[in-house]
């Protein structure tokens, strides 16, 4: 690999006035952004500001609807991801899009030139690897690594194009803290050469770590921009919704009630070819507890969700338990009916179909316990009403009276389904990934929302991949690791280097284990 050469004088890209329409719908709002040679520049805003459109044209995957765009002082019109990539731009997704059953280096040289040679490739991987400190085995199959080493994959295939500028779009939103630690090494080196990086993140610690630059969208239009260094994590939350972020308010010391979700010795095989068998998973969260459990992506936390909502029915009677009563046999509607409410991870396609309307989304959850459905009739006016009320009470903000799922933001939608799961009152809450993909704003209602539903009476059992959440709103945190569960921490009293560990395997001890 070539170092990059730096042009002297301008930036290395310009965009100016670049407008971006679908249909009526602005999306960007005649923006101008600079990035010079080696440096970190980060684009923050809130979800819907027009971040993924603007990155979207830098790659090529979009065309601009008005606006110019130079590289190195010249002006281009860059045709798709591949004109952007011979010109020096790279970028490395926030999902990764990688096969399964097809080895690293085969992963590899699907995005580099037919006449790539795959021995030959194996070095410039194994050159790649070491210069950046990226252990990777040109060998192995996709679905035996870690999500960490997933990322050197999309990470390496970049560099092998020696890109100028890279984007990198949430890079660390399903990594440990330890491979959080080792990603922004490789980055400080790709700053070192001479490198440009746009680094676009809702962890507003990591873009102060990293950046010099800011860049601030609102609302598809450019507010401003800043030196982060020199502002706070609060100061910048609040430099991209226009108003300061509220504060958690949770209480100091929650009275521990009854146990209200009881998970005993479960244990099923995975249904997916590379699936994760669930071994011997105990736990028990009570009335008035947020109940965290941390981990990579991937351990097991989807299956696990599967099989405490219903969704995978296949074990024990006994093995769940919700405010007593077994349940390991019944189906989403009967836990539902107990006072159990679930939020999947996947909010588009999964908590919400995304061509129903608002409307019709919260029959398909709510229709057995609202009073939705009756005698196999459904009644509308009321799923609209309940729906509006969603709205109100979560500031969902939207476009039209009734809009369908998909034409709500990210961070819009996921407040619409954790409240039309709140809003049930449920006795027990299980919600994955809550705040993935997030903004600020949407995060810290959300988190509010859950902690204030533990406050009244309710058992909260929150899986999620992100340590600052579990520990800004859980009392106790477990980890899975590869199917197994370990014994919960008091959240007061773990740090997260020993929760980091654990999601790596390194001293893993099961809940199951030591009650034995």
């Amino acid at each position: 690999m070539v170092d990059v050469q730096v042009t002297e004088g301008g930036p290395l890209l310009s965009l100016r006035g670049i407008v971006k329409r679908f249909g009526d719908f602005v999306a960007n709002d005649h923006i101008d952004l600079d990035i010079h040679e080696g440096e970190a520049h980060a684009l923050i805003g809130e979800n819907g500001a027009g971040k993924s459109t603007l990155v979207k044209i830098i790659y090529g995957l979009l065309q601009p609807t008005e606006g110019t765009i130079a590289i190195a002082g010249e002006q281009v019109r860059l045709s798709g991801p591949e004109d952007a990539r011979t010109r020096g731009i790279g970028m490395v997704f926030q999902h990764f899009s990688l096969f399964d059953n097809l080895t690293v280096a085969e992963n590899i040289a699907l995005v580099l030139p037919r006449d790539q040679n795959l021995n030959g490739l194996r070095g410039r991987i194994a050159e790649v690897a070491e210069r950046y400190r990226m252990p990777l085995e040109p060998d192995r199959e996709v679905w035996s690594l870690s999500a960490g080493e997933r990322q050197r994959i999309e990470i390496a295939r970049c560099l092998l194009q020696n890109p100028r500028l890279v984007i990198l779009d949430e890079p660390t939103s399903v990594l440990t803290p330890q491979e959080s630690y080792r990603l922004f090494e490789t980055l400080d080196r790709l700053k070192s050469e001479g490198r440009s990086l746009l680094y676009i993140s809702h962890k507003l610690d990591e873009v102060k770590r990293l950046c010099e630059r800011a860049t601030i969208l609102r609302l598809g239009k450019k507010v401003g921009y800043c030196d982060p260094r020199k502002e706070s994590a609060r100061s910048l939350a609040a430099l991209m919704v226009g108003t300061q972020i509220s504060d958690i308010h949770a209480p100091t010391a929650r009275a521990a009630g009854p146990q209200r979700l009881v998970v005993d010795d479960l244990s099923i095989e995975a249904e997916e070819i590379h699936g994760v068998d669930l071994e011997h998973i105990s736990l028990a969260v009570r009335a008035g507890e947020v109940f965290g459990i941390a981990g990579v992506a991937g351990n097991g936390q989807s299956e696990l969700f599967a099989v405490l909502s219903g969704e995978r029915i296949g074990t024990r009677a006994e093995a769940i338990r919700i405010d007593g009563a077994e349940t390991g046999g019944d189906d989403i509607t009967r836990r539902r009916l107990l006072g159990a409410a679930f939020v999947p991870e996947e909010r588009n396609g999964h908590a919400a179909a995304p061509d129903f309307s608002l409307t019709e989304n919260v029959v398909l959850s709510r229709h057995a316990t609202a009073g939705v459905a009756q005698h196999g009739l459904v009644s509308f006016d009321r799923a609209k009403a309940l729906a509006q009320s969603i709205i109100s009470v979560f500031d969902v903000r939207k476009a039209g009276p009734d809009p369908a799922a998909r034409t709500l933001s990210g961070g819009n939608l996921q407040k619409f389904v954790v409240g039309r799961e709140i809003l049930s009152e449920p006795k027990i809450l299980v919600v994955n990934q809550p705040t993935w993909g997030v903004d600020a704003a949407a995060c810290a209602a959300i988190r509010q929302a859950l902690v204030d539903l533990a406050a009244r009476g309710a058992a909260v059992l929150l899986i999620s991949q992100d340590l600052d959440e579990l520990f800004e709103i859980c009392d106790r945190i477990a980890v899975i690791h590869d199917g197994r569960l370990s014994e919960a921490l008091d959240a007061r009293g773990a740090t997260r280097e020993e929760i980091g560990l654990l999601m790596t395997g390194t001293g893993h001890q099961t809940a199951a284990a030591h009650a034995h």
